[in-house]
């Protein structure tokens, strides 16, 4: 199998789109992957990224990818867990402290940051509409996440999906009180589920 096959193949599995440390650590040298990106007619998506021009952009993969330390939250995660009928606007992700989300804001993406320790707490992964698969907050964190950011979300959106919650038969109130007891929320989230437990 000649390179340029083997490169096809990676790019098929991969709906379009080549990584340059992917090729790299698949035995192919970077001149010959450039060759093959021009001969192929390749669109350069973001440093190190490719995409083929028949393929559809994946912007949740795209950012994921390129930015690694972002797990999608709030009104994104919202949507992700079917908790909201409204999609989002704009895409939530939530940093450390002391990540420089610069580039991120300037493309428009909302930017929440944690302090490291609670960065980690309650993600999973979710697949994008494309199938690719990206860190998303749970349900729980995404709740206590919506409650420590209510000022800046509309209290319709936040009281609709804490009633969408409560409904649902996979809920966690056990893990939902343990988020909110770290993320100092509990006292407040006592006061909503009292009215609708």
């Amino acid at each position: 199998m000649s390179l340029y096959e083997q490169l096809d193949r990676m790019a098929d599995a991969q709906d379009g789109m080549l990584r340059t440390a992917q090729v790299v650590a698949a035995g192919i040298c970077k001149p010959v992957f450039y060759d093959y990106v021009r001969a192929r007619g390749m669109e350069r998506v973001a440093h190190g990224i490719y995409l083929s021009k028949d393929s559809w952009v994946d912007t949740m993969y795209l950012l994921h990818l390129r930015f690694e330390q972002v797990v999608f939250s709030h009104e994104t995660a919202l949507f992700y867990h079917n908790l909201t009928d409204r999609e989002p606007m704009q895409y939530t992700v939530t940093l450390k402290n002391g990540y420089n989300p610069t580039k991120l804001k300037a493309e428009g993406v909302q930017v929440f940051t944690v302090k490291p320790e609670l960065h980690e707490v309650g993600v999973t992964t979710g697949q994008t509409p494309f199938g690719h698969t990206v860190p998303v907050y749970d349900m729980e964190r995404t709740i206590c996440d919506l409650l420590r950011s209510r000022s800046g979300i509309e209290m319709q959106t936040f009281q609709g999906a804490l009633k969408a919650y409560v409904r649902r038969k996979d809920k966690n109130l056990r893990t939902l009180m343990r988020y909110a007891g770290m993320f100092r929320v509990e006292k407040i989230l006592r006061q909503y589920l009292e009215v609708l437990l």
